[in-house]
């Protein structure tokens, strides 16, 4: 091994691990020492038909697979998970950062390798699985990082010799990113053309390239005529780019399951070019649309949308693999592209937020806008066949300066991680190939987002992908532009938003009309059955349910009223200790730490603690900028201490019979940091945007737990409610938070609906009336003896956060 001292002289995680070496029995276990084991690496990918010999006594259904890089500090190795661990990892409680104690090991059979080209290490049967271990939180969440802080992980020695870059218990050639199938991940994937690096052609396939160029309506005449064997190259202009798909099966032994398409065109015809398995590592990073290719060795079929019956009218599709022939494939220069080739324009539809509420829902248009509002990532569950996926997203709203309404994206995953996750606000961005999805509540208020198709792509200042893109000389790009030098950047940057809690398009206020656009949704169900599913929910995920509850008890935390929260509960009941807000500069808000236990007698007499600092990090030169232009962004279009609690007030109460305060809630008693949307840091922005993503599978990008604290809320958070529910089915408790919306709030817009501001009205329009001035949160606790007894439809946003945390917000509450 690579620290092959014995003894003293070994660390205790080599000790731990050489008794399995050395053992006699291939089915003898070790256990780890005292010392904690820290993950610093943690990657996902897809079972392939040997599962089974790799895991003989596993029942679990997942299709994923997990390895692991663990260290104690001095040494480190890469381990695979047992599948009875992936529990954990999908509900992001082990994670990398994570410290782990009483690891059970076991040696993995000789022979184990995943893909091809194993190294030594793996012939000699020297690769683990981690079978059972606990998740030490008690040591806190950043204890890897203090434990780790002298330490560069990256000079570890390995135990063994290095690993390879492949999994360790699948034949597959790549991993899969933590959160989706869509992204790339990984050094295996090519951002440079491979003719850039590899040796000169033979002089055989010099010729053979010497072949005419054939254009696309002759190859499918020739295809339709019965010839099956292509003659001549193929000279085409990429004009859209699909995200990767992965198609992967446990029952599938493929060891590089991709493909990508690519809509090409020649002047003569555009058709499909789909890239298969290797050849997406190879090129789909380096294709981009605009770009003028060079296709032979190719393979024609008839198009999958003529044999899928989409089309009336016969085409051909392109298919390029990686044997059987191998293709090749090249970019033409663009210095060297002729204009008597007569290779189409891109082909563009940008539209501006003024022109889409008179478009027809479904139109496929361009936009392009300065980002204002940049929301959480989130996880929606797919079925695909027999086989889940998860689809990950986040909310965009952008501005152009054509209208008072933000264009409002729903993006999913293009399959461009690099420029996906550095979107934020204030960066200038254009979305192509965009859907118009448009909602309409009652008979006249409509409500329009834009959401991906397959081909959609997004270019970002800040990324390098603006200079390459030739839509900058296009008219809608050219007043976008001139009106760009004239806004005021303050008004921008004060409104700029990051993450939270964020629901679009609003729902309809009436129960009857709810229920009739479920669309096939299951309907109403009970507290034990909402426990059941949130329990299956994983990290992210974001479901929606319908339950019929009643309000036990409300309360109302404000930012404003220094952190006072008004409560209403039973006449024996007091309130809380107040929680101070945040001073007006750079401390960050703190909610409140503790909340009163509903139906007691006594009020806690308890002082608030400070939190502990965060770990301080290094600050790169960009994290440091404090001058800012928006319009220089747009360049790359042109040119390539706390305040003591205040005393108690008295509250108004309202009477509903205690349940058993020893009864479990469900939910979170207070708004969660992921949940509150935080003011835009431009100083600290790509810190910002690293702490509002999804938990990291790399060490070296890890942040302090608590990093997104650090950034205050938004000015449009102004305070929320929390709700104690009871489930009328079987009298589970449910916390429920409330974010009604309000008047002049740009965040959470109030339905353009008149209404009388009462609970109930408040609870099933999810806010405010716009038109008459709201009542204050103490009228509001005032009145609530109103949902004293009410039957209640109410309607939850469920998302599961941070480990075990499940956050339940109302989004509306329909009267019975």
């Amino acid at each position: 091994m690579a620290a092959e001292s014995s003894g003293s002289g070994c660390c205790a995680l080599e000790r731990c691990l050489n008794r399995l070496i050395t053992a006699s029995s291939p089915s003898l276990r070790a256990k780890s020492q005292t010392e904690p084991l820290y993950v610093i690496s943690l990657e996902r990918y897809s079972r392939d038909p040997n599962f089974s010999v790799h895991f003989p006594d596993s029942v679990s259904v997942s299709e994923s697979l997990f390895d692991a890089t663990v260290t104690e500090g001095h040494c480190r190795v890469r381990v695979s998970l047992h599948p009875s661990l992936n529990k954990l990892v999908h509900r992001n409680q082990l994670r990398c950062g994570s410290a782990l104690r009483n690891v059970v090991f076991s040696a993995a059979a000789a022979g184990g390798a995943g893909a091809a080209g194993a190294d030594d290490s793996r012939a000699e049967g020297r690769t683990f699985h981690m079978c059972s271990l606990d998740v030490d939180s008690a040591c806190g969440a950043d204890a890897a990082l203090s434990a780790l802080s002298s330490v560069s992980v990256n000079s570890l020695p390995w135990l063994g010799s290095e690993p390879s870059l492949l999994p360790l218990r699948a034949r597959r050639s790549a991993y899969l990113p933590l959160w989706n199938n869509h992204d790339f991940t990984g050094d295996v994937w090519r951002d440079t053309p491979p003719c850039e690096h590899e040796d000169h052609e033979s002089e055989d396939e010099q010729v053979e390239d010497a072949q005419p160029v054939v254009s696309l309506a002759e190859l499918r005449r020739r295809f339709l005529s019965g010839s099956r064997r292509p003659r001549g190259c193929l000279r085409v202009m990429i004009l859209h780019k699909s995200r990767l798909m992965y198609y992967g099966k446990a029952e599938q032994s493929c060891e590089c399951p991709y493909k990508a398409e690519l809509q090409v065109a020649d002047g003569s015809l555009s058709v499909c070019v789909v890239l298969w398995n290797s050849m997406c590592l190879d090129w789909y990073r380096c294709l981009q649309p605009g770009q003028v290719l060079r296709l032979s060795h190719y393979r024609v079929k008839e198009s999958y949308s003529r044999r899928s019956g989409q089309d009336t009218e016969p085409n051909i599709e392109i298919s390029l693999n990686s044997r059987n022939p191998t293709a090749k494939v090249s970019i033409v220069p663009k210095q060297q592209v002729s204009p008597e080739w007569s290779l189409p324009d891109l082909p563009h539809n940008f539209l501006c937020g003024q022109e889409l509420p008179s478009c027809l829902s479904n139109n496929i248009c361009d936009v392009i806008g300065v980002v204002t509002f940049v929301g959480r990532q989130e996880r929606i569950r797919r079925k695909d066949g027999q086989r889940t996926e998860f689809e990950e997203y986040r909310w965009l709203q952008l501005e152009d300066g054509t209208s008072d309404q933000p264009i409002t994206v729903k993006l999913f995953s293009t399959s461009q991680p690099d420029i996906q996750t550095r979107i934020q606000s204030m960066a200038l961005v254009v979305c192509t190939q965009l859907k118009l999805i448009r909602n309409t509540i009652g008979r006249a208020t409509a409500f329009e987002y834009l959401t991906n198709t397959p081909l959609t792509q997004v270019y970002c200042t800040g990324t390098g992908s603006h200079p390459i893109m030739p839509y900058r000389g296009l008219r809608p790009v050219r007043q976008f532009l001139q009106w760009l030098k004239q806004v005021d950047e303050a008004s921008i940057l004060d409104r700029a938003v990051m993450g939270g809690y964020f629901s679009y398009p609003p729902l309809s206020v009436s129960l009857q009309s709810f229920m009739d656009n479920r669309e096939g949704e299951a309907g109403l169900i009970s507290g034990r059955e909402l426990k059941l599913q949130c329990d299956r929910l994983h990290y992210r995920e974001r479901q929606r349910f319908a339950i019929q509850c009643t309000i036990t008890a409300a309360c109302y935390h404000s930012r404003e009223d220094s952190g006072r929260t008004r409560y209403s509960d039973p006449p024996s009941a007091q309130l809380s200790p107040r929680v101070p807000r945040q001073r007006d500069g750079s401390e960050p808000f703190k909610t409140p730490t503790k909340r009163k236990l509903l139906f007691t007698t006594g009020t806690p007499n308890s002082a608030r603690k400070r939190l502990a600092p965060p770990i301080p990090q290094s600050s790169t030169e960009e994290d440091t900028e404090t001058e800012f232009s928006l319009f220089d962004g747009a360049l790359e279009f042109l040119v390539g201490e706390d305040e003591e609690n205040d005393d108690d007030e008295d509250g108004e109460d309202f009477y509903i019979a205690p349940t058993s305060p020893m009864s479990s809630h469900l939910g979170i008693p207070r708004v969660s940091m992921e949940t509150l949307p935080r003011s835009f840091c431009y100083e600290r922005r790509h810190v910002q945007a690293a702490a509002m993503g999804m938990q990291t599978n790399s060490f070296h990008k890890l942040l302090p737990h608590r990093e997104l604290e650090s950034f205050s809320p938004a000015p449009c958070y102004t305070g929320y409610f929390t709700l104690t529910m009871r489930a009328l089915s079987d009298g589970v408790m449910l916390d429920v938070l409330f974010f009604p919306a309000t008047p002049g709030n740009l965040h959470w817009r109030p339905l353009p609906l008149t209404h009388d501001n009462t609970w109930d009205s408040l609870l099933s329009h999810g806010g405010f009336s716009p038109h008459v001035p709201p009542p204050t949160p103490v009228d509001l606790i005032a009145t609530a003896t109103q949902l004293t007894n009410q039957r209640l439809v109410c309607v939850l946003d469920v998302c599961a956060l941070d480990g075990d945390k499940v956050e339940l917000v109302l989004n509306r509450a329909f009267p019975l």
